[in-house]
């Protein structure tokens, strides 16, 4: 398997787009299994085959999405630390982690991690 996984999507804004999803973006945000004496796990017949977890196209779809929420929060944080420069970077981060899984966004845990972690990776603490 590849490093990246490429997908094409079509967006209102662009025409179309080749977007690179990197490995470290969930490739399950909401895995199931079904209770029972053996594992079974949830899955989707999608074109003739069985789908555990999201094909490509869903997960860049969903990796455009919460890479647009990264852009978002940075912006917020930015704009709340401007606001009150008595603030810190941490604090700020720090109570939007805390209140980020409240937000009611269609988005899974592993994913809301990975957004933790890009956002922060924005604001590198002060040496």
């Amino acid at each position: 398997m590849s490093e990246k996984s490429k997908s094409t999507i079509v967006d209102s804004d662009t025409p179309t787009a080749t977007v690179t999803v990197p490995d470290d973006f969930p490739h399950d945000p909401f895995p199931a299994a079904l209770p029972g004496a053996q594992p079974k796990f949830a899955a989707r017949l999608i074109d003739g085959r069985y789908v555990v977890g999201l094909t490509p196209e869903e997960r860049t779809e969903r990796y455009v999405g919460c890479l647009d929420l990264v852009d978002q929060l940075t912006a917020y944080v930015n704009r709340k630390i401007a606001e009150k420069p008595d603030l810190t970077q941490s604090s700020v981060l720090d109570s939007l982690s805390s209140r980020m899984p409240h937000q009611g966004w269609d988005v899974g845990k592993s994913e809301l991690e990975w957004i933790e972690k890009h956002l922060r990776a924005r604001f590198p603490s002060p040496s």
